[in-house]
């Protein structure tokens, strides 16, 4: 599926990976005996939630040449997503997630990609730079700069957008992809300065600038740069902060199945927010019952819903 000839809408950066989900929870997988396939990846994840919403979404990354990565470029194309600037690496196999599924708060992850995984690999001479510089949405995540040649390729397509709205940055920090907290503040801080939207929790607005209380968190994030902060705070809801105004939404309640995947259906959903210009406590409503839906169902990425999903579900509790 080729879009290459206009910019998308939405043009994602990073992890692609085949997740293998046991599909009995409430024990450990030493004695789980089925399991689901299904594409996984945040940066993934979160370019199939876009395109669920009708948007023109594309992911740059990497898969190895392998049966899994011939599955996930398949997936891609079958999930509405662009995926030609997803190469075959020559070198490196598919990464493998497994979780583990102890509802309704722990779940464990358990990531095979060593020596290390196709995703890192990219040049940004995988990427149209006129993509890079015209999508209206630029999404990448802390991941991403943390192994070359990937970091070197997000340090030429971040200075090739020069900060061009809307460039938002997952703090999503993983510390068994980084061998020390340090080195992941230090990118963090210069990708900070080349995006407009910041995404994290609090512990990875810790590493991304040394705070967790969610108001200072928010304003230290604007006061490197970015125009919208938002800083997920779990069981109290969500906080956003722009120059001019804050809000703070409850979390949206269900029965959760597996969390993993509802921090990318968030970051789908505010990608269609932020195209679709709503205000911004109604982004914040919709991506959290979007982040809600996906917690209740078992995959991440076959489980994002569609604006119609969202909002019988917005309407339902209204």
């Amino acid at each position: 599926m080729s879009n290459l000839t206009s910019p998308h809408e939405v043009l994602s950066i990073g992890r692609l990976g085949t997740d293998i989900y046991p599909l009995q929870s409430g024990v450990g997988l030493e004695d789980v005996s089925t399991f689901g396939k299904y594409l996984g990846g945040s940066a993934a994840n979160v370019a199939v939630a876009a395109a669920r919403y009708g948007h023109s979404s594309a992911l740059l990354s990497r898969v190895g040449d392998d049966p899994f990565g011939r599955y996930l470029l398949g997936e891609l194309e079958r999930l509405g997503v662009d995926n030609d600037y997803v190469a075959v690496d020559p070198t490196y196999k598919t990464p493998i997630t497994f979780c583990e599924i102890f509802p309704p708060d722990d779940f464990p992850l358990y990531f095979y990609r060593e020596p290390k995984a196709p995703d890192l690999n990219i040049e940004a001479s995988d990427v149209s730079l006129d993509d890079v510089r015209e999508s209206d949405i630029l999404w990448f995540t802390l991941t991403g700069l943390s192994e070359e040649p990937s970091r070197g390729a997000h340090h030429e397509i971040l200075n090739t957008r020069g900060r061009r709205s809307h460039t938002i940055f997952d703090l999503d920090y993983r510390p068994m992809f980084w061998q020390d907290p340090a080195e992941a503040a230090a990118q963090a801080e210069w990708a900070l300065s080349l995006s407009t939207v910041a995404v994290g929790n609090k512990e990875e607005c810790q590493i991304a600038v040394g705070e967790t209380e969610p108001e200072r968190a928010a304003r230290a994030l604007l006061d490197r740069g970015v125009e919208l902060a938002i800083v997920k705070q779990g069981p109290k809801g969500v906080m956003a902060m722009t120059s001019e105004e804050t809000v703070e939404v409850p979390p949206f309640f269900v029965d959760v199945v597996n969390g993993l995947g509802a921090g990318d259906a968030f970051g789908g959903a505010l990608c269609h927010g932020l195209l679709s210009g709503w205000p911004l406590e109604q982004i914040l409503r919709f991506a959290n019952t979007a982040g809600a839906i996906v917690a209740s169902r078992l995959e991440c990425s076959t489980a994002m819903p569609t604006q119609d999903e969202v909002e019988a579900l917005l309407n339902q509790k209204a």
